[in-house]
């Protein structure tokens, strides 16, 4: 016996690794030491910092990439991978780094996983980090055949005395929304249930989404608010606190950003719901609460800006071609947020 015959390629893995190199190559920064192929990878700091603190955030796909495997289409979950977690290291006021993969399978199948890293170096590209490196295990009998797992994890830097932390916020900031592309990469279980009880299939074209297919809509990748962020931090827009709008909603993550005895009140029609929000809810007979501590609803990013600069803020976003639109305002509390269907 041998490796192979146990179910493990080692010459198909090292041919997957010479596969990927350009994607790797194209998301390199100046600061990126050596290439691909060490035991680990080398990043050198930026210059320029007086007290530079890393920023650190890791997260997975989720159940988004059992769509992926049932429609075998893997293009766009690495843009995911990469999304959750750049969007997360951006909140405190971080640029993205750089970022690592894993990616486990059962049987490697490099045409197949190719994908999944062109979209993971495609996400790096957006966010302006560099594809260190990963590590893609081949695990036979622990994964169907066709899966596979992500987990991504990556690095930002910020100056220790810009960290944003919530003691920046004040009563009467305003939240200013960016919008969603969708579902993003939350909820997919919930997603998942109501198609297959509803007898649906991925292919279906429901009118509600303007002739896209169920599969087109949901497949849409997580946006990525890096550059936009960063240029309106440097531009000097002074924004207070920010909050990546993930897993639990509005509701769980945009009082992460408050201080403490602070809370949040929005006003819930005062952004447009996305219509694949409305045709889960409806569909699936979901109630609005539960809609609301599920999925972003059309609101994936929030920035907290003075009552005096926003409008300024919303003409930067606009100028980025992002529709921003002011949905709330920070008020005393305990760290709710008010406003929500009950």
């Amino acid at each position: 016996m041998d490796y192979r015959e146990a179910g493990v390629d080692v010459e198909a893995g090292r041919a997957f690794v010479e596969k990927i190199r350009r994607m790797v190559d194209s998301t390199v920064r100046p600061e990126v030491l050596g290439g691909l192929g060490g035991f680990s990878g080398l990043f050198q700091l930026p210059t320029g910092y007086q007290e530079p603190v890393l920023v650190s955030g890791t997260d997975g796909v989720g159940t988004k990439l059992k769509l992926a495997h049932a429609l075998d289409r893997h293009d766009t979950v690495g843009i995911d991978l990469v999304a959750m977690c750049v969007n997360d290291v951006l909140t405190c006021g971080a640029e993205p780094l750089f970022f690592l993969d894993y990616l486990a399978t059962g049987k490697l199948n490099q045409e197949q996983l190719a994908q999944v890293v062109a979209g993971i170096a495609e996400g790096c590209r957006q966010s302006g980090c560099a594809l260190l490196g990963g590590e893609t295990a081949e695990m036979p009998g622990f994964y169907q055949p066709g899966e596979y797992d992500l987990a991504g994890f990556c690095v930002g830097i910020v100056e220790k005395s810009q960290i944003l932390n919530g003691s920046q916020v004040e009563v009467g900031d305003r939240a200013i929304a960016l919008p969603s592309s969708g579902v993003h990469s939350n909820g997919f279980s919930l997603v998942r249930k109501i198609i297959a009880d509803r007898g649906l299939d991925w292919s279906d074209c429901p009118p509600a989404l303007g002739g896209k297919s169920l599969a087109e809509v949901l497949l849409a990748p997580t946006r990525i608010y890096v550059k936009p962020i960063l240029a309106a931090l440097k531009a000097g827009l002074p924004i207070h606190g920010m909050a990546h709008i993930t897993g639990g909603g509005l509701p769980e993550n945009l009082p992460r950003c408050l201080g403490p005895d602070q809370s949040i009140n929005i006003e819930p029609n005062s952004w447009q719901v996305l219509p694949i929000f409305d045709w889960l809810a409806t569909t699936g007979d979901v109630p609005l609460a539960a809609m609301f501590n599920t999925f972003n609803m059309g609101v994936g990013f929030v920035v907290l800006v003075p009552p005096d600069r926003v409008n300024e803020t919303l003409d930067f976003f606009q100028a980025e071609t992002i529709p921003a639109t002011v949905i709330g305002e920070v008020v005393s509390g305990t760290g709710q947020l008010i406003g929500t269907p009950e």
